[in-house]
């Protein structure tokens, strides 16, 4: 497989020896009677949850089956494997597996729609798909889409095609270590963006990338070997099984997180004395208003950790009131490309004094983690070439940021064409437009105030949506807003969406006009929102499954438009 070779973001030298996979057996060295993995199977006659479990040395050595099986298949270093397969025990054996092989594993979110889904994965070229029998359904049925795809194994019941089902790739392999030699700059996954500001696109990561963020997360958080994690978000049980923490896999669709059962969660937290959680947004804002309607405390839980979007400050303040009282809830900031870059706790949230919280002042995402670089540098539209090239900023200002660093990503590998607008060359090293603008204060913490593609360049000068919104957002009718805009691009007419709370949405001409008096009397007292004169009403912003937070403001701008030209 021909693969674009670039220096990796990493102090560590990249010619090291570095294999993912070897984490795990590592772990199962040093622990290998620990529960590796926990996932529910159905219930008891009594009601009670019933489980299915596994040990690390069990896994490790699952993994290595699936890693000899493969190499037996034909699967060779580098080679492009699909993994589509449900959050399991079987999922997290054949990533390890993937990784000791030394293929190239595609993660990819089916939430995404199944239009993107097949243009994402006939993009990335791939060579073979571990998958579930509906996906083999589709390749099957678009053999030009996916040509090269010749090594194909069925998780699940085989129907009309042929190939390996995973039984059969078990018996052709072996448990014996079979981790290839891979070095830090070799490439290990290539996992897709979310899209919500254009085509999801392939980032590649590399081994490197992989076993740093393990260390920069371990060490950030202090988490300890012997923890139980319940990950609401499937990737991040790899993490726990290469530091040793026992996977808890919760009962609900990781694709729709807004949709998740409550009980479920609270459920599996007090039958496997959960220590720690992860999940987006969507989730805690579920399950922290059922424990408050209920009086439910976690007290085993001591550390929250969310991520994909901004956290609402009474989602924090409810989990914090939820867990154990020494516990905390945390927030990682980052992207797909570059993951961690910062965090910051909630005590440090709802402290006024500590964060300067203010409507209009953005969103404080914390603090840089140590193997980061970082900047903010003047807004431009177009491709930096080299680091010589950025204005940086004086703190306070608002900018777009770059990072670097031994978990920051260095290319896309589909949707190449991105590259130059989003990768900045410094010598050896390459520093991430993270897209994101913001500012950086006193402390050298990160404020972000929304996507650089979102702002709304007006004849006054330019908005910036997260600002915008909070002033809107302080109305007791006020679910979220979104400031879009309309018109030439460098001279738009700004436009808020309101989204009601359940039940508080206007529903006379006279209630409307009421309420848009309220929200101008708003924006009028404010100087980041002074001019901006109109608003319309949204039954549900379109936001993304994953997170249920990402708005589609490129939908919401056209549909303001029309509704405007229609009044």
């Amino acid at each position: 497989m021909n693969q674009t070779k670039s220096q990796c973001n990493t102090p560590t030298n990249s010619t090291a020896t570095v294999n993912v996979g070897e984490r795990l057996g590592e772990t199962a060295r040093r622990m290998p009677d620990d529960v590796a993995i926990v996932m529910p199977i159905g219930r008891r006659r009594n009601g009670r949850r019933q489980y299915k479990q596994i040990s690390f040395c069990e896994l490790d050595r699952d993994s290595n089956r699936v890693a000899s099986g493969l190499r037996s298949m034909g699967v060779s270093s580098g080679m492009r494997i699909v993994l589509m397969v449900r959050p399991s025990i079987d999922f997290i054996s054949l990533a390890f597996g993937l990784f000791k092989s030394g293929a190239v594993t595609v993660l990819i979110d089916p939430g995404m729609g199944r239009k993107n889904l097949i243009r994402c994965l006939s993009d990335v070229r791939p060579e073979g798909f571990i998958a579930i029998p509906v996906v083999h359904a589709i390749r099957t049925l678009l053999p030009n889409r996916f040509p090269a795809a010749r090594h194909n194994v069925t998780v699940g019941r085989r129907w009309f095609w042929r190939g390996a089902t995973i039984d059969d790739l078990r018996r052709m392999g072996n448990p014996r270590p079979a981790a290839v030699t891979t070095r830090a700059d070799d490439p290990a996954a290539i996992i897709f963006t979310t899209g919500s500001t254009g085509p999801p696109k392939g980032v590649l990561y590399r081994h490197g990338n992989f076993d740093q963020q393990v260390d920069q997360i371990r060490n950030h958080y202090g988490i300890e070997p012997g923890e139980r994690d319940l990950p609401g978000f499937p990737l991040f049980a790899l993490f726990n099984c290469a530091m040793g923490v026992s996977t808890v896999i919760p009962d609900m669709d990781p694709t729709r997180p807004a949709q998740v059962d409550p009980r479920n969660i609270v459920e599996a937290v007090h039958d496997w004395d959960v220590t720690q959680a992860f999940g987006s947004p969507a989730i805690w804002n579920v399950v922290g208003r059922y424990c408050k309607e209920r009086d439910i405390k976690l007290p085993s839980l001591r550390r929250i950790l969310s991520a994909g979007a901004p956290v609402p400050v009474p989602v924090l303040r409810c989990m914090k009131n939820v867990i154990d009282p020494q516990g905390d809830m945390h927030t990682p900031y980052g992207a797909t490309e570059a993951l961690p870059v910062a965090s910051i706790a909630a005590s440090e949230v709802l402290s006024d004094t500590a964060t300067g919280n203010r409507p209009g002042a953005g969103t404080c995402v914390g603090r840089r983690f140590p193997g980061i670089d970082w900047k903010v540098i003047r807004i431009e539209d177009g491709p930096i070439a080299r680091i010589d090239l950025a204005e940086e900023l004086q703190r306070g200002q608002i900018g777009e940021l770059i990072v670097r660093g031994p978990v920051v990503t260095t290319e896309y590998v589909t949707r190449v064409d991105a590259n130059p607008l989003s990768k900045i060359a410094d010598g050896q090293t390459t520093w991430h437009r993270m897209g994101d603008v913001g500012y950086l204060d006193d402390q050298q913490r990160f404020w972000f105030c929304g996507r650089k593609a979102h702002r709304v360049v007006t004849a006054q000068g330019p908005l910036y949506t997260i600002p915008c919104e909070a002033i809107f957002n302080e109305h007791e009718r006020v679910f979220r807003s979104a400031l879009v805009g309309i018109g030439p691009i460098h001279n738009r007419r700004p436009v808020v969406v309101i989204e009601s709370h359940p039940g508080q949405a206007p529903r006379t001409r006279r209630d409307r006009d009421q309420f848009i008096v309220q929200l101008r009397d708003l924006a009028r007292g404010n100087e980041l929102t002074q001019h901006i004169r109109d608003f319309l009403f949204h039954r549900a912003l379109p936001v993304d499954i994953r997170h249920n937070a990402k708005i589609f403001r490129e939908q919401l701008a056209f549909w303001a438009a029309g509704r405007l030209r229609n009044r």
